[in-house]
């Protein structure tokens, strides 16, 4: 039995001392990822808080304001139009229980004139501009913006139309690939490999196995970005679906285990980014950059702008 400790704490005391410099030194490994954008300030949905949200107005509110990267959810209408839209059935944005693919483009309904902020319960929003957007007109409009796609549902057509867009505007190194869903993403890098592309759910659980175990140094990594939730939000301005979210326990074991600043240094010096949402208040802006955060997703891009100018913060 000695023999065999003899030589196991050395060698596990080898491995834990090389990971532990393998995460502070991630070059000596791996190149470091050079993507064509670089987003602190972020807006979700367009930065729903100050205008109906993924309408042009807003999108273009948020632009004016300083954003750096748009952030929207995409689904394909009946006769085949790329709409922006977070929501496949309308009930919650429009009041009308109808799915965009049952509908042609011209018979979308219109937002509702105020639409609670998800993110930021009790608050509300309001504009001039209730229509939906098309993705187009938003690549038009910003072609030089950084755009973060969301796909929610594993539709070939739907991640093909939204692929030709991107190349059609030369917006493949600027328009990130993003879905919860790795069989969907895998779906998405098939059809685009030229677009960078976010964490799912699954990658990002093997993302914290391969953390606490000290094999993340030594792993490649195809992703550019890092989105995930500011634990620290639910259940104060955002009241999750989930009921076990809903727990206080389960709530500060998330954020022990998910908010670890030399996870996000690591994947910083690795050239991936670390955007933490959906940050509505400047306690939660702070406590993200705080944490090791890159980027800052918000409903308010005015008050995220105000934040980072006050804490010179913004690039």
């Amino acid at each position: 039995m000695s023999n065999f400790w003899y030589f196991v704490l050395p060698a596990v005391g080898g491995y834990t001392l090389t990971s532990l410099y393998l995460l502070k030194n991630p070059h000596v490994l791996h190149r470091r990822k050079r993507t064509a954008f670089y987003c602190t300030h972020i807006s979700h949905r367009g930065g729903c808080g100050e205008r109906i949200e993924s309408t042009m107005e807003a999108f273009t509110h948020a632009v004016e304001q300083g954003t750096q990267m748009l952030e929207l959810d995409c689904h394909l209408t009946h006769d085949g139009h790329v709409v922006v839209s977070h929501d496949e059935n309308l009930q919650r944005q429009t009041g009308r229980d109808v799915t965009i693919s049952s509908l042609d483009l011209q018979d979308l309904p219109l937002y509702k004139e105020r639409l609670e902020v998800t993110f930021y319960t009790g608050h509300y929003s309001s504009g001039a501009d209730r229509k939906f957007s098309l993705l187009e007109d938003v690549f038009k409009k910003f072609p030089e913006t950084p755009v973060s796609i969301e796909i929610k549902e594993n539709n070939r057509a739907l991640i093909e139309k939204v692929s030709d867009l991107v190349r059609h505007h030369h917006r493949e190194e600027i328009t990130v690939w993003a879905s919860v869903n790795s069989t969907i993403m895998k779906e998405c890098q098939r059809m685009n490999a030229s677009m960078p592309y976010s964490f799912t759910v699954s990658r990002g659980v093997l993302l914290l196995l391969l953390f606490y175990s000290g094999l993340l140094p030594f792993v490649p990594l195809g992703e550019s970005l890092l989105q995930f939730y500011l634990p620290r939000i639910f259940n104060r301005t955002f009241i999750p679906e989930k009921r076990i979210l809903r727990n206080r326990m389960v709530v500060s074991l998330l954020q022990k285990v998910t908010m670890r600043k030399s996870l996000f240094k690591h994947l910083a010096a690795r050239g991936i980014q670390v955007h933490l949402f959906v940050c509505n208040e400047d306690e939660d802006i702070k406590a993200a950059l705080e944490v090791g955060a890159t980027g800052v997703m918000s409903d308010y891009p005015t008050v995220l702008s105000q934040f980072l100018c006050r804490h010179g913060s913004q690039d």
